[in-house]
């Protein structure tokens, strides 16, 4: 595709035109190719994309934030989008770091890329986003522009709901973001990428390497996590390997009904019949195998989840942070129910703990102000219908952990009884109540 050179104006408006006008070709033109898409990479598309970034987020190699980078904000941009479209920016390494695993000794890595790759990453995005928006599938829901989290949850309970339960295949890939092949993905993006500005600026970020403990390394497999293009390209990677793949190939060969629900690396599969279920089960390593990657096998399992009505078994599975299990609607009809899973529970105690051990010096109100905008915060994911016994768990959890850094404050804290403590926590300093904010019939 040929496209014009204009610079436009600095409006999320003008981007939003321009993005409008590639999901268009790339909607009427689904087997073309595009050629021509670095010219968008302007400094005011940049400023968009800048408009988009989180600015307060952990500094990479070069120890740069985002309110450094502001103070020559225009000159930077302008910089950014010549060194971009000239192919001379180099992208610099990622930084890594590691936060424990709860219950577990495993620690997960994170990587923080500097700030200004983060922008560009962004800006780069928004080019590819119109693009395969128009050839992702309804079933994933990770990381795309208008999806959430919860919605993949409805599709999920609606679907198996539907099939009045079904059999359920709880898949995990083993270390996906650091094994995804190089060789598939550059074959995958063929099919729709050809810029070569867009493509040098991919291969930088997959060859950028990652900075830890003072040494650069750098792998040959994976993504470069932390920025907004590692989501992207894995959502790229999964279509080809998987969605499309369920979709015109394996649905169609089945007997009874399925469905695929898919939020990033992490994705769910639903059968009518166990026969399909287990057909499945057996060719999925094979598919996974020929893109290089593998599944955990420890961590995948088939799992018979029809209606407590057809079967005597009352298994549960997990996805996205909540363990799915049959239960009783008031009505005393058989429904699926949602509870936050034990590992999620445990981190988020675990991060409320680590809070108030650091900061338990900090005058209460200030403290008490902390701990309500971490408590809304978990309801606003968590507060689901029939989820309200973990909610308040956390919540009384919360308090106790809290009443405790309080008593072992060096100053004034042995005179913090439980008494008092809980006068003031029903009074002044009331921890916010737990609340149901998302609601499912």
């Amino acid at each position: 595709m040929n496209g014009k050179h204009g610079e436009g104006n600095s409006t999320s408006e003008t981007v939003t035109t321009k993005q409008a006008r590639i999901a268009y070709r790339a909607r009427t033109h689904p087997q073309e190719a595009f050629v021509s898409l670095s010219h968008n990479l302007t400094a005011e598309w940049l400023g968009e994309a800048y408009r988009r970034t989180r600015k307060d987020g952990a500094t990479g190699v070069d120890g740069v934030n985002g309110e450094a980078y502001a103070v020559t904000l225009g000159k930077n941009l302008s910089e950014l989008s010549e060194r971009a479209r000239s192919g001379t920016y180099q992208a610099p390494p990622v930084k890594r770091g590691y936060v424990p695993k709860p219950g577990s000794r495993e620690r997960r890595p994170i990587g923080m890329p500097a700030f200004e790759d983060k922008v560009l990453q962004r800006g780069t995005a928004m080019v590819l986003e119109p693009i395969y928006e128009q050839d992702f599938l309804d079933c994933s829901y990770g990381f795309r522009p208008g999806r959430s989290p919860h919605q993949a949850l409805e599709a999920l309970w609606q679907a198996v709901q539907g099939m009045k339960g079904c059999w359920i295949l709880e898949v995990d890939i083993r270390k996906f973001f650091d094994t995804l092949s190089h060789q598939h993905l550059r074959a995958i993006l063929d099919r729709r990428i050809r810029d070569g500005v867009i493509r040098r600026l991919l291969d930088k970020w997959l060859k950028a390497g990652v900075w830890e403990q003072g040494q650069i390394r750098y792998p040959e497999q994976g993504t470069p996590q932390g920025g907004c293009i590692s989501p992207m390209l894995s959502n790229i990677y999964l279509h080809t390997v998987l969605d499309e793949w369920f979709e015109s190939e394996v649905k169609p060969r089945l007997k009874g009904r399925a469905f695929l629900i898919r939020f990033a690396d992490d994705f769910v599969m639903g059968f009518e019949l166990e026969s399909d279920a287990r057909r499945v089960w057996e060719v999925l390593p094979k598919r996974f195998g020929k893109y290089g990657l593998a599944l955990h096998p420890d961590k995948t399992r088939l799992l018979d989840f029809r209606s407590p009505a057809r079967t005597r078994e009352l298994g549960t599975f997990q996805f996205l942070g909540f363990t799915h299990y049959w239960g009783k609607s008031r009505q005393g009809h058989s429904v699926i129910k949602r509870k936050t899973a034990k590992d999620r529970l445990a981190r988020t105690l675990m991060r409320m703990e680590q809070w108030c051990k650091q900061y338990r010096h900090l005058p209460m109100l200030m403290q008490h102000r902390a701990l309500n905008q971490k408590l809304r915060g978990h309801y606003g994911y968590f507060g689901i219908t029939g989820n309200f016994r973990c909610l308040n768990q956390v919540l009384e959890r919360t308090r106790r952990i809290w009443f405790r850094w309080l008593r072992r404050r060096t100053r004034g804290g042995r005179g913090m009884t439980w008494e008092r403590f809980t006068a003031l926590t029903t009074s002044i300093f009331r921890l916010a109540p737990p609340r149901v904010v998302h609601s499912y019939a």
